[in-house]
């Protein structure tokens, strides 16, 4: 059977730097409290005129790039989000038309941060029926436009930017691939992270998502591998959502993923929710931290509450 599997990544942040120490010039907080509470140092804001369809763009653009191919080999585009302002046109449809893409089909996808899993099990899937054979998966998310910057509970976590991986279909006898995605929900805190109404502000319930994900997500993430069919100490990297850095830590200890290389680019970038996984791996796989052919566990938890995750190959 045909299966699927990433063979670049690209990421793109924008150019402002947001440290601690300025943003105690703009609400009570401060670099010791933030770092003990979270983890994060500093985090990307975009210019007011930088577009959510333009950050994603020029994260497909380097993944594309990276992957060798032509635009016109894109046949399937998929854009995970929560801060698109626009409801129509989508995303992806914008994206596209900035790639000068043949005739892809586009959608968006909102599952907040467990959006670019979502996303990547979604193209999986579309390639796996035959309905696509060469994919962009997007993750990207402008926060800083919901944002209360009043709010010391929820300034000091986002961060804005894009992360893009090319996947293509792949009949091969090998190990690489994509992995069986393990997905849901949790329908009575379906209000615990939130963006309501046409001005925001982005919320959340920190307290519960915390306990629900130090307690829950270990056995969840140990399904996954699982059904890839690995052990954790088997795995080469593991890439969580990027909240917060005293659940990443944690729960990579308790997964016993003792080999693995554990992404914590939420010091440098903050929460970018459906952004953050694809810009951590790639990261990772710009600096070479990860073999190529290594199994990594992504796995993607948020508003909904959502959440989902796979083993990939290291592209």
């Amino acid at each position: 059977m045909t299966g699927s599997k990433v063979v670049a990544l690209g990421h793109y942040q924008p150019e402002r730097v947001l440290t601690n120490d300025e943003l105690a010039t703009m609400v009570e907080t401060n670099d010791e409290w933030i770092q003990s509470r979270v983890g994060i140092r500093e985090r990307r804001i975009a210019a007011p005129d930088e577009s959510v369809d333009e950050m994603a763009w020029r994260a497909a653009d380097k993944a594309i790039a990276n992957a060798g191919l032509d635009v016109t080999e894109i046949d399937y585009v998929v854009v995970a989000t929560c801060t698109a302002i626009d409801r129509s046109p989508n995303i992806a449809a914008r994206v596209a038309a900035r790639l000068g893409l043949g005739n892809p089909a586009a959608i968006d996808l909102n599952t907040a941060c467990s959006g670019f899993a979502y996303a990547l099990a979604t193209a999986d899937q579309a390639i796996r029926a035959g309905a696509a054979t060469k994919a962009i998966v997007i993750g990207v998310e402008k926060l800083s436009d919901w944002t209360d910057w009043t709010d010391r509970t929820t300034c000091v976590l986002i961060g804005d930017g894009a992360g893009a991986a090319v996947l293509v279909a792949d009949d091969s006898d090998d190990a690489a691939g994509v992995g069986p995605v393990v997905w849901g929900s949790v329908p009575e805190m379906s209000d615990a992270v939130r963006i309501e109404g046409r001005d925001g502000p982005f919320q959340q319930e920190g307290l519960s998502v915390f306990r629900w994900a130090t307690t829950q997500l270990p056995q969840i993430a140990q399904q996954v591998c699982e059904k890839a069919g690995l052990k954790p100490e088997e795995l080469g990297g593991v890439v969580l959502h990027q909240a917060n850095l005293r659940i990443i830590e944690p729960l990579a200890k308790r997964l016993g993923a003792v080999n693995a290389v554990v992404a914590k680019d939420v010091v440098e970038s903050g929460n970018t929710s459906a952004a953050s996984i694809p810009i951590a791996l790639s990261k990772l796989v710009e600096k070479r931290e990860i073999p190529s052919g290594a199994p990594v566990l992504l796995f993607g938890f948020g508003g909904g509450l959502s959440y989902a995750g796979q083993v990939i190959r290291c592209p």
